[in-house]
């Protein structure tokens, strides 16, 4: 039996205050899904801060992205009384893409899917947030812009990393309306994409 390659990783920091947490990490997700969700689309934007994202008009993804968004926001809430040492809460979110395929004789394990099918994680994309409370104009301010060049950066490389790395997008061998499921993972665990289920 040939190993299972890791899929790439892709990092990228997420700094963001309370008010404005959801639509940055919003625009984020969607700009991410705008580049690697393959079916049929109708594009839209979003705006945040001073920036026009691209989005995806599917309400199937927006109820996940705002269901996970929510849920972190919540975590943060609840662990708001106790910052780190930067003065800011930290969260990390996951976007993994998988494809299916055909499981190969003697295969035990792997996110089974189906009779025959195994589900292969091709990308992952972690964001590691850090949520800042400012308390001052003069903070107010000074966050608004580490946001705003954060956001700019994030995208940057987003749109880098889809435009660079192709290669390893596997080939679209089926009919269904999505030939790559994905999941949104909050806090995933540190051993590995291959220990989670539960696709979309």
């Amino acid at each position: 039996m040939e190993p299972r390659k890791t899929p790439p990783e892709y990092f990228l920091e997420i700094f963001a205050d309370t008010t404005n947490v959801r639509d940055v990490l919003k625009g984020i997700l969607n700009t991410i899904f705008f580049h690697r969700y393959f079916p049929s689309i109708r594009p839209i934007t979003f705006d945040v801060l001073d920036f026009t994202l691209p989005a995806i008009n599917d309400v199937d993804l927006e109820t996940l992205i705002d269901s996970r968004v929510s849920s972190l926001v919540r975590q943060h809430s609840s662990t708001a009384s106790a910052p780190d040492g930067g003065g800011g809460v930290r969260a990390r979110m996951a976007v993994e893409f998988y494809e299916k395929r055909r499981r190969r004789p003697g295969t035990w394990f792997g996110g089974l899917s189906g009779k025959g099918e195994e589900e292969v994680c091709w990308e992952v994309w972690n964001l590691d947030v850090t949520i800042a409370t400012p308390r001052t104009e003069s903070e107010r301010a000074k966050v608004r812009k580490a946001m705003e060049n954060m956001l700019q950066k994030a995208v940057l490389k987003i749109l880098a990393v889809v435009n660079r790395d192709k290669e390893h997008i596997p080939p679209i061998t089926t009919s269904d309306s999505n030939p790559f499921p994905y999941r949104v993972v909050l806090n995933p665990r540190s051993d590995g994409w291959q220990n989670r289920f539960g696709l979309y």
